[in-house]
């Protein structure tokens, strides 16, 4: 139990038959987050020793944004919409970031893939929670 019944608040949220169980969510974000750090930490240390356009790390830096407000609207402010705007904005800057270092750096590009694949998931679960608690 959360001190501001966030754990409670989520719990009595209607979701859809194929909502995961919230123990999930660490694990796959535990390995997602080794991965982002990872590949987004390659990219900004290109950028700023200048073997990069910086314009190569614009998507990263919106994902990095958008990825860490999720919880804050998701939880903190209990927005399921805004939560949901924020997600969109997640997930259409994953194939962007994988252009963007496609020809420079492919395992870059690569090792986005499972977040794309999760962070699509979590979009159709996150539309279904709007959906059905609205």
């Amino acid at each position: 139990m959360t001190p501001d019944g966030t754990q409670e608040w989520y719990a009595l949220l209607q979701k859809p038959w194929f909502a995961p169980p919230a123990w999930v969510f660490g694990p796959v974000w535990g390995i997602l987050y080794f991965l982002i750090i990872a590949s987004f930490g390659y990219v900004f240390l290109q950028v700023i020793r200048r073997r990069w356009p910086v314009i190569v790390a614009v998507p990263f830096g919106i994902n990095l944004i958008a990825n860490l407000l999720f919880t804050h609207l998701q939880f903190g402010l209990r927005n399921n919409i805004l939560a949901l705007l924020d997600i969109l904005i997640v997930l259409f800057t994953i194939p962007w970031m994988m252009r963007m270092v496609w020809g420079r750096k492919r395992w870059v590009a690569s090792i986005q893939l499972p977040y794309l694949l999760w962070v699509m998931f979590a979009t159709v679960l996150q539309i279904s929670v709007t959906w059905l608690n609205k």
